[in-house]
């Protein structure tokens, strides 16, 4: 497995585009700007990895009917929760 972020510059250009494309990216839960809605955004991608994990545990019949494969599921379920 190769590292998320090298340098802290890496994990703060991560956060920069974050907040540049909160209003692009669609939601379940209305976003606010700066600060409160990179938060959410993190907050839902931790939420669906959550979710994610359990499907995959509990039903792994289920993750093809959705278009993936496990080794999908297991790339995804790696990623940290700034990370798209």
């Amino acid at each position: 497995m190769k590292p998320t972020l090298n340098t802290i510059s890496d994990f703060y250009g991560a956060v920069r585009l974050d907040v540049r494309e909160l209003a692009a990216e669609e939601s379940l839960f209305p976003r606010r700007p700066g600060l409160f809605g990179l938060f959410a955004v993190w907050r839902e991608r931790a939420c669906f990895r959550e979710e994610l994990a359990a499907k995959a545990r509990d039903t792994p019949y289920l993750i093809g009917d959705i278009g993936l494969t496990m080794d999908d599921v297991r790339e995804e379920l790696a990623k940290p929760f700034w990370r798209r």
